[in-house]
């Protein structure tokens, strides 16, 4: 079996980090989400892997590699515009060569192993087999009706009025038949080849698609709330680890991680779970507080934050609280205190955010 995993996309709900960072590069728990999907699929002992890459295709190459740091051996894909799901499967039927495969969306987190999905369709005479998860609001997703056994009856994209609570997570498996379908829908109204209109092909020609319902987390990160989500219950589970130095009166209670070159300077109280990366300058007097995650080589001066991703790179050294928000790279926060007049200034990006 192989693997598909999906890296293209614009990731506009992202924006401004998405101007300059693939979304799937977006770190949780200072980890670009793609490598969970990777380590997902090496760990249900998938080792050859496509990833599907588009106009940020460099960076998902010079951050990725070759794969062998998980022991893996990766094949790049170009999708030459956002064409959809069904479509990054069209292109890939060289790479596949006939065998069966997980396609894997590179911006998805879920917190159990797709190992035990893996196993049960290896072993069954399915054609496709999708995750599901029940979700409050599915008509935001793919639903798909079901019978009772678990087989799908229905797929509907984004319907208005959705007729089961049963999301499509963004994890599916297939037989070579998935290749037939793909060629004979249309375009949908997004004049995109939709994977929910490929399955339902597959239902109407008859073939076998099952389902797996997720009972743990899952998260499609493709918003900034979701990004923050998705890093305190990767944190929830994080294991202390202290790889830096602390001076006197250095406060760090809770479960942290701190990364190789890092200094917490006196005065400063680190409130885990929070991870703090390599190279970085905590305090004096900074605050870090319950599920942060603060990237390499950021500074930290006075400063308090709390729920918050700092993607690295950053100087933050105001002495206001900073809480559930989401840093870019290379940013720099500073106080207003020593400036005349004391006015905010702000260099924003397109769907910036900002409270004052």
């Amino acid at each position: 079996m192989k693997a598909l995993i999906l890296s293209g996309g614009s990731g506009t709900r992202l924006r401004p980090l998405t101007y300059t960072d693939a979304k799937q590069l977006i770190p949780v728990a200072n980890k670009p989400i793609l490598f969970y999907a990777i380590e997902d699929v090496v760990r249900a002992g998938i080792k050859d892997i496509g990833i599907i890459v588009g106009h940020t295709k460099d960076d998902v190459m010079k951050a990725v590699g070759d794969g062998s740091k998980w022991g893996a051996n990766i094949t790049y894909i170009e999708q030459d515009a956002p064409k959809g799901l069904a479509h990054a499967v069209k292109i890939s039927e060289e790479f596949m060569n006939g065998d069966s495969f997980v396609m894997y969306l590179g911006d998805n987190l879920l917190r159990d192993s797709i190992n035990d999905v893996v196993d049960k369709f290896n072993n069954s005479d399915s054609d496709a087999s999708i995750m599901l998860c029940h979700v409050p609001n599915p008509q935001q997703f793919g639903v798909a009706q079901i019978k009772e056994d678990g087989t799908v009856v229905k797929l509907e994209e984004k319907p208005k009025k959705p007729k089961s609570d049963l999301a499509l997570v963004g994890i599916y498996l297939f037989n070579n038949k998935i290749f037939d379908a793909v060629k004979a829908i249309k375009p949908s109204w997004r004049d995109e080849l939709e994977i929910t209109d490929a399955i339902q092909w597959l239902v109407e020609k008859g073939m076998k698609v099952d389902t797996h319902v997720v009972t743990g987390w899952w998260k499609d990160t493709g918003k900034p709330e979701d990004i923050l989500d998705a890093n305190r219950l990767i944190l929830e589970k994080l294991e202390p680890e202290n790889n830096g130095t602390t001076e006197e009166g250095v406060k760090i209670i809770g479960r942290v991680k701190i990364g190789k070159g890092t200094v917490i300077k006196k005065g400063s109280h680190i409130q885990g779970p929070a991870i703090i990366g390599e190279g970085c300058e905590i305090g004096p007097d900074a605050f870090i507080g319950p599920f942060t995650a603060i990237g390499d080589k950021t500074f930290v001066n006075g400063a308090e934050i709390e729920n918050s991703v700092v993607l690295g790179e950053s100087t933050i050294a105001c002495s206001r609280r900073i809480r559930d928000s989401l840093i870019g790279r290379n940013c720099k926060i500073e106080p207003i205190e020593n400036r005349v007049p004391k006015t905010h200034r702000l260099v924003l990006g397109e769907n910036s955010e900002i409270s004052v």
